[in-house]
């Protein structure tokens, strides 16, 4: 048996991926900070949820994303 892929090719999905990855945690975090003169007139503990919540949220559009890069379709 062989350990070579079934398909040796490099997909340039993957590195297109990549750069949507970090386009996407780009664009996400511009729209955060410029939150921040409302964000920050809020109470601290309001504003430690809406932080967590951000951190959070930007990870859902990976899964469509990574399965995109893996399999070259966004659905299961």
């Amino acid at each position: 048996m062989s350990d070579k892929p079934a398909n040796p090719d490099p997909s340039w999905r993957k590195p297109a991926g990549i750069f949507l990855i970090l386009l996407l945690i780009a664009a996400w975090a511009a729209i955060i900070v410029s939150l921040s003169p409302w964000v920050g007139t809020w109470p601290i503990l309001v504003q430690g949820v809406f932080y967590l919540a951000a951190g959070i949220v930007w990870i859902l559009p990976l899964k469509p994303l990574l399965r995109w890069m893996e399999l070259g379709r966004w659905r299961g």
